[in-house]
């Protein structure tokens, strides 16, 4: 079985791809791309040394695009109070009493939570809103009037 170096090429890229499914590594598929463009300039006859500055030229440039485009782009909301990863985020509850420590017990969700304050001033009786978690320690503020 004589393969040619498209053929060669396409199997590179498919294993790439398959890496990437694997480890959930975009830049994989960034590699992925460059042996694709690899391939077709095989199709097109390029010698090997030109395969060879395709496939860098293509995947290392996407690399480099998509790490500096990552970096300019804003930052990520930490787990602890990001919406999507934790749906308590941004519900209300209602603090009786807080301690010397800026710290209380509230019920959400039909159980009790340790709570902290996490706002400006000091804290008050009242409707607050959770704003992180951490651990099992709810962080609140005061819901703006």
């Amino acid at each position: 079985m004589d393969w040619s170096a498209a053929t060669v090429w396409w199997v590179v890229a498919g294993l790439l791809v398959a890496a990437e499914l694997a480890s959930g590594t975009f830049y994989l598929l960034m590699l992925a791309l460059g042996a694709a463009a690899a391939a077709l300039a095989a199709h097109l006859r390029l010698p090997f040394t030109g395969q060879l500055v395709v496939a860098a030229m293509m995947g290392g440039g996407a690399v480099a695009v998509w790490h500096v485009r990552r970096q300019r782009g804003p930052a990520s909301v930490p787990a602890a109070s990001n919406r999507d990863l934790n749906l308590d985020i941004g519900e209300r509850v209602q603090v009786v009493h807080w301690d010397a420590q800026g710290q209380t017990r509230v019920h959400h969700r039909g159980a009790d939570w340790a709570a902290r304050y996490n706002g400006a001033g000091t804290p008050a009786p009242g409707m607050h809103v959770i704003r992180a978690i951490e651990g099992s320690e709810l962080l609140l503020d005061r819901v703006p009037a």
